[in-house]
Protein backbone atom coordinates (compact mmCIF):
# COMPACT_ATOMS: atom_id res chain seq x y z
CA UNK A 1 0.00 0.00 0.00
CA UNK A 2 3.06 2.20 0.90
CA UNK A 3 4.00 1.76 -2.28
CA UNK A 4 1.01 2.49 -4.36
CA UNK A 5 0.64 5.80 -2.33
CA UNK A 6 4.08 7.03 -2.71
CA UNK A 7 4.30 6.30 -6.81
CA UNK A 8 -0.06 7.71 -6.96
CA UNK A 9 1.60 10.80 -5.54
CA UNK A 10 3.57 12.66 -8.27
CA UNK A 11 0.66 11.36 -10.75
CA UNK A 12 -1.98 13.63 -8.77
CA UNK A 13 1.28 16.59 -8.02
CA UNK A 14 1.31 16.52 -12.38
CA UNK A 15 -2.17 16.72 -12.66
CA UNK A 16 -3.38 19.93 -13.09
CA UNK A 17 -0.21 20.47 -14.97
CA UNK A 18 -0.77 17.55 -17.56
CA UNK A 19 -4.88 19.02 -17.85
CA UNK A 20 -3.26 22.61 -18.28
CA UNK A 21 -1.62 21.43 -20.97
CA UNK A 22 -3.87 19.17 -22.83
CA UNK A 23 -6.48 22.49 -22.46
CA UNK A 24 -3.83 24.36 -24.21
CA UNK A 25 -2.98 22.03 -26.62
CA UNK A 26 -7.27 22.01 -27.38
CA UNK A 27 -7.00 25.93 -27.74
CA UNK A 28 -4.05 25.58 -30.19
CA UNK A 29 -5.53 22.64 -32.51
CA UNK A 30 -9.33 24.39 -32.64
CA UNK A 31 -7.89 28.04 -33.34
CA UNK A 32 -5.52 26.55 -36.44
CA UNK A 33 -9.19 24.85 -37.83
CA UNK A 34 -10.43 27.81 -37.82
CA UNK A 35 -8.04 30.08 -38.99
CA UNK A 36 -7.28 27.19 -41.76
CA UNK A 37 -11.56 27.16 -42.55
CA UNK A 38 -11.62 31.48 -42.50
CA UNK A 39 -8.56 31.85 -45.06
CA UNK A 40 -9.87 29.18 -47.51
CA UNK A 41 -13.45 31.21 -47.34
CA UNK A 42 -12.31 34.36 -47.64
CA UNK A 43 -9.69 33.38 -50.71
CA UNK A 44 -12.79 32.14 -51.85
CA UNK A 45 -15.64 34.81 -50.78
CA UNK A 46 -13.68 37.85 -50.13
CA UNK A 47 -13.28 39.41 -46.72
CA UNK A 48 -16.89 41.02 -47.09
CA UNK A 49 -18.48 37.62 -47.94
CA UNK A 50 -17.34 35.23 -45.16
CA UNK A 51 -20.04 34.56 -42.51
CA UNK A 52 -18.67 32.95 -39.17
CA UNK A 53 -21.39 30.52 -39.67
CA UNK A 54 -19.64 29.45 -42.89
CA UNK A 55 -16.35 29.88 -40.67
CA UNK A 56 -18.08 27.26 -38.36
CA UNK A 57 -19.49 24.71 -40.35
CA UNK A 58 -15.98 24.11 -42.15
CA UNK A 59 -14.18 23.90 -39.63
CA UNK A 60 -17.18 21.71 -37.57
CA UNK A 61 -18.09 23.54 -34.90
CA UNK A 62 -20.42 25.72 -33.45
CA UNK A 63 -20.30 29.87 -33.82
CA UNK A 64 -20.16 29.68 -30.04
CA UNK A 65 -17.14 27.88 -29.60
CA UNK A 66 -15.45 29.95 -32.37
CA UNK A 67 -16.73 32.91 -30.20
CA UNK A 68 -14.61 32.03 -27.06
CA UNK A 69 -11.46 33.00 -29.10
CA UNK A 70 -12.30 35.55 -31.30
CA UNK A 71 -14.32 38.38 -31.03
CA UNK A 72 -15.14 38.61 -34.34
CA UNK A 73 -14.30 38.85 -38.50
CA UNK A 74 -12.13 41.26 -37.86
CA UNK A 75 -10.05 39.37 -35.30
CA UNK A 76 -10.15 36.48 -37.02
CA UNK A 77 -8.37 38.03 -40.46
CA UNK A 78 -6.07 39.25 -37.91
CA UNK A 79 -5.40 36.35 -36.59
CA UNK A 80 -5.44 34.86 -39.76
CA UNK A 81 -2.09 37.44 -41.58
CA UNK A 82 -0.49 37.06 -37.51
CA UNK A 83 -0.31 33.00 -37.77
CA UNK A 84 1.55 33.67 -41.26
CA UNK A 85 4.42 36.09 -39.78
CA UNK A 86 4.51 33.97 -36.32
CA UNK A 87 5.79 30.77 -38.67
CA UNK A 88 8.41 33.59 -40.01
CA UNK A 89 9.35 34.52 -36.14
CA UNK A 90 9.84 31.24 -34.93
CA UNK A 91 11.04 29.69 -38.59
CA UNK A 92 13.28 31.71 -39.61
CA UNK A 93 15.89 32.61 -37.13
CA UNK A 94 15.66 28.84 -36.10
CA UNK A 95 16.92 27.98 -39.73
CA UNK A 96 19.75 30.60 -39.48
CA UNK A 97 21.22 29.87 -36.42
CA UNK A 98 21.63 26.38 -37.26
CA UNK A 99 23.36 27.21 -40.18
CA UNK A 100 25.76 28.81 -38.26
CA UNK A 101 27.80 32.21 -38.29
CA UNK A 102 28.77 32.45 -41.85
CA UNK A 103 26.46 35.11 -43.44
CA UNK A 104 26.02 33.94 -46.53
CA UNK A 105 24.54 30.45 -45.00
CA UNK A 106 22.58 31.80 -42.74
CA UNK A 107 20.90 33.68 -45.66
CA UNK A 108 20.73 31.00 -47.31
CA UNK A 109 18.93 28.70 -44.52
CA UNK A 110 16.69 31.74 -43.69
CA UNK A 111 15.04 32.82 -46.95
CA UNK A 112 14.54 29.00 -47.90
CA UNK A 113 12.09 28.70 -44.35
CA UNK A 114 10.71 31.75 -45.17
CA UNK A 115 9.58 30.55 -48.45
CA UNK A 116 9.00 27.06 -46.74
CA UNK A 117 6.05 29.32 -44.51
CA UNK A 118 4.63 31.13 -47.49
CA UNK A 119 4.64 27.44 -49.48
CA UNK A 120 2.49 26.15 -46.47
CA UNK A 121 0.48 29.09 -46.26
CA UNK A 122 0.09 30.44 -49.98
CA UNK A 123 -4.34 30.96 -49.62
CA UNK A 124 -3.56 33.37 -46.63
CA UNK A 125 -0.52 34.47 -48.27
CA UNK A 126 -2.53 35.87 -51.23
CA UNK A 127 -5.25 37.13 -48.42
CA UNK A 128 -2.92 38.96 -46.51
CA UNK A 129 -2.63 41.14 -49.88
CA UNK A 130 -5.71 41.59 -50.55
CA UNK A 131 -7.84 42.03 -47.13
CA UNK A 132 -4.84 44.04 -45.40
CA UNK A 133 -6.39 47.17 -46.21
CA UNK A 134 -9.60 45.94 -44.28
CA UNK A 135 -7.97 45.50 -41.05
CA UNK A 136 -8.96 48.39 -38.55
CA UNK A 137 -5.96 50.44 -38.06
CA UNK A 138 -4.83 48.65 -34.54
CA UNK A 139 -4.69 45.63 -37.08
CA UNK A 140 -2.65 47.36 -39.24
CA UNK A 141 -0.27 48.59 -37.14
CA UNK A 142 0.25 45.64 -35.58
CA UNK A 143 1.10 43.43 -39.09
CA UNK A 144 3.48 45.87 -40.19
CA UNK A 145 5.34 45.99 -36.76
CA UNK A 146 5.31 42.21 -36.95
CA UNK A 147 6.51 42.24 -40.89
CA UNK A 148 9.58 44.24 -40.33
CA UNK A 149 10.53 41.64 -37.44
CA UNK A 150 10.33 39.25 -39.61
CA UNK A 151 13.22 41.03 -41.95
CA UNK A 152 15.04 41.35 -39.11
CA UNK A 153 17.47 38.48 -39.65
CA UNK A 154 18.39 39.04 -42.68
CA UNK A 155 18.81 42.57 -42.25
CA UNK A 156 21.48 40.87 -39.42
CA UNK A 157 23.14 38.84 -41.64
CA UNK A 158 23.89 41.30 -44.30
CA UNK A 159 25.25 43.43 -41.90
CA UNK A 160 27.47 40.87 -40.75
CA UNK A 161 28.43 40.09 -43.98
CA UNK A 162 29.49 43.54 -45.13
CA UNK A 163 31.17 43.71 -41.70
CA UNK A 164 33.49 40.51 -42.84
CA UNK A 165 33.81 41.85 -45.84
CA UNK A 166 31.62 38.78 -48.07
CA UNK A 167 29.45 41.46 -49.22
CA UNK A 168 29.56 44.68 -50.67
CA UNK A 169 28.55 48.12 -48.66
CA UNK A 170 24.60 47.92 -50.07
CA UNK A 171 21.47 48.91 -48.02
CA UNK A 172 20.87 45.43 -45.28
CA UNK A 173 16.99 47.35 -45.69
CA UNK A 174 16.97 47.32 -49.40
CA UNK A 175 18.25 43.11 -49.27
CA UNK A 176 15.51 42.11 -46.48
CA UNK A 177 12.89 44.07 -48.64
CA UNK A 178 13.80 42.17 -51.65
CA UNK A 179 13.81 38.70 -50.48
CA UNK A 180 10.80 39.16 -48.51
CA UNK A 181 9.14 40.44 -51.32
CA UNK A 182 11.08 37.19 -53.46
CA UNK A 183 9.31 34.81 -50.99
CA UNK A 184 5.74 36.30 -51.53
CA UNK A 185 6.32 36.17 -55.19
CA UNK A 186 6.17 32.37 -54.76
CA UNK A 187 2.60 32.69 -53.61
CA UNK A 188 1.35 35.45 -55.02
CA UNK A 189 2.62 33.95 -59.21
CA UNK A 190 2.48 30.42 -57.80
CA UNK A 191 -0.10 29.84 -61.40
CA UNK A 192 3.39 30.82 -63.33
CA UNK A 193 6.18 29.60 -61.21
CA UNK A 194 5.25 26.08 -60.34
CA UNK A 195 5.26 25.58 -64.08
CA UNK A 196 8.96 25.80 -64.41
CA UNK A 197 10.30 25.35 -60.77
CA UNK A 198 9.79 23.19 -57.56
CA UNK A 199 10.09 25.34 -54.25
CA UNK A 200 13.59 24.25 -53.95
CA UNK A 201 14.85 25.37 -57.51
CA UNK A 202 12.80 28.63 -57.13
CA UNK A 203 14.84 28.75 -53.45
CA UNK A 204 17.89 28.27 -55.00
CA UNK A 205 18.19 30.35 -58.13
CA UNK A 206 16.91 33.33 -55.69
CA UNK A 207 19.37 33.23 -53.67
CA UNK A 208 22.15 32.58 -56.79
CA UNK A 209 21.09 35.78 -58.14
CA UNK A 210 20.86 37.35 -54.62
CA UNK A 211 24.01 36.26 -53.20
CA UNK A 212 25.66 36.91 -56.58
CA UNK A 213 24.73 40.55 -56.67
CA UNK A 214 26.02 40.62 -52.94
CA UNK A 215 29.78 39.17 -53.42
CA UNK A 216 32.06 42.14 -53.94
CA UNK A 217 33.65 42.42 -57.52
CA UNK A 218 37.21 40.00 -57.88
Amino acid sequence: MTTVNQEAAPREASGPESREQARRDRVRRRRAQVLEAAARIMYDTGYHGMSMQAVADRAGMSVGLIYQYFGGKQEVLEAVIVDILDGFREQVPAAMDAAGADPQERLRAGFAAFCAVIDSRREATLLAYRESQTLSPSGRATIIRMEDETIEPFREAVRTGIAAGQFRDVSPELVAHNLKMAAHAWALKHWDLSRHLTLGEYVAAELDLTLSALRPSP
